[in-house]
């Protein structure tokens, strides 16, 4: 049973925001920065860790968005569903994200497959098959400009996130084609629940050296295909709400805009989208009132955007893979597999 939920503390949030910046870093490097001895810096997390309140996990590299299909899926429910809708919905390994909205649709989710006719065949043949799910409108993905694992809370000085970024490993960028293979896979699917594991763990868990597991791992990030992320209970730490708005601009516009919204501290997700509406952005605020403050910033500095709805988020139910409850805390863990066959996955059987 989980403890009572408290609010996060401004040292959990510096060390968080050194996480966001340095997802593997040492304790001894996240000490130094922070001010503290590695030990503390260890016990810190590990009761962060434990308790669901915090987690380090994976994110797509930007490359990998131009080798899969993704998309928002707006779903309704029979009413009464919604909650066992998601449920069920939470073990589809296509399902990344799911979020109960408060406006017009019931659900909103974030959804991946390896391909356009998958995405077909799961938006057309198998949400619609889900008991209780009435309704399914897809918005595919043109281009994402941001994605989640970008987005920074300000809990460091500039001085410790300057000496965060000095101790960073450079990998130099791959230009060559990349693809993930199913090894890789195998490697993903351990690294979703502790992207903090040893090389030395990984490899025990899968049977191959821990030299190949660092190979590959630094390879796919070179590649752009693989990030590490640093994510927690937001609302525990002073962000509970997340806004989506649906958003209209002229396609001559898209690109700029698109650029400048990414720049915006609030900004988590943003990209251009298929449907009436051509852009999508999702922001994490303080409190309710800050969305009107943002929506208004956003009037006044893109007059050619034309925001045609605004949904805040009830709850999250499932974020990047993990199982969240009602504080935002992470429960468990559905790996996420965008290159499984649609329908083939756990819960996922029409």
């Amino acid at each position: 049973m989980q403890d009572p939920a408290t609010l996060l503390s401004e040292d959990d949030l510096a060390l968080i925001h050194a996480l966001q910046l340095r997802p593997r870093a040492s304790w001894t490097e996240l000490g130094r920065a922070l001010g503290v001895d590695p030990v503390t810096v260890a016990r810190r997390w590990s009761r962060l860790s434990e308790r669901g309140e915090a987690w380090v996990g994976l994110s797509p590299g930007p490359r990998l968005f131009e080798q899969v299909c993704t998309a928002f899926i707006e779903i309704e429910c029979a009413l009464g569903d919604p909650a066992a809708v998601a449920r069920s919905l939470s073990r589809h390994p296509h399902m990344l994200t799911i979020e109960r909205a408060s406006g017009a649709h019931d659900l909103l989710a974030t959804v991946a497959t390896r391909d356009l006719p998958a995405l077909s065949r799961y938006a057309l043949d198998v949400l619609p098959a889900v008991p209780g799910v009435s309704a399914v409108r897809p918005r595919i993905v043109s281009h994402m400009f941001t994605e989640g694992g970008h987005w920074r809370i300000a809990a460091l000085a500039p001085g410790q996130r300057a000496q965060l970024a000095a101790g960073a490993e450079e990998l130099e960028a791959d230009r060559g084609q990349g693809e993930i293979t199913a090894s890789d896979r195998a490697i993903l699917g351990h690294l979703v629940n502790d992207g903090r594991a040893s090389y030395q763990s990984l490899a025990a868990a899968l049977g191959i050296s821990a030299s190949t597991v660092k190979r590959r791992t630094d390879q796919l990030i070179r590649l752009g295909l693989l990030r590490f992320r640093c994510d927690f209970a937001r609302p525990l730490g002073g962000w509970p709400v997340s806004v989506t708005f649906w958003a209209k601009v002229p396609p001559s516009d898209l690109p700029d805009v698109g650029q400048a919204l990414i720049r915006l501290p609030e900004t988590r997700n943003c990209a251009a989208i298929s449907g009436t509406e051509n852009l999508i952005l999702q922001a994490t605020l303080h409190s309710v009132t800050d969305v009107l403050r943002f929506e208004t910033q956003l009037a006044a500095t893109h007059p050619s955007l034309d925001i045609a709805e605004r949904v805040i988020t009830l709850r999250h139910e499932k974020l990047l893979g993990h199982l969240l409850d009602e504080h935002g805390r992470s429960v468990s863990v559905v790996p996420p597999d965008v290159w499984s066959d649609v329908g083939a996955g756990p819960g996922s059987e029409v």
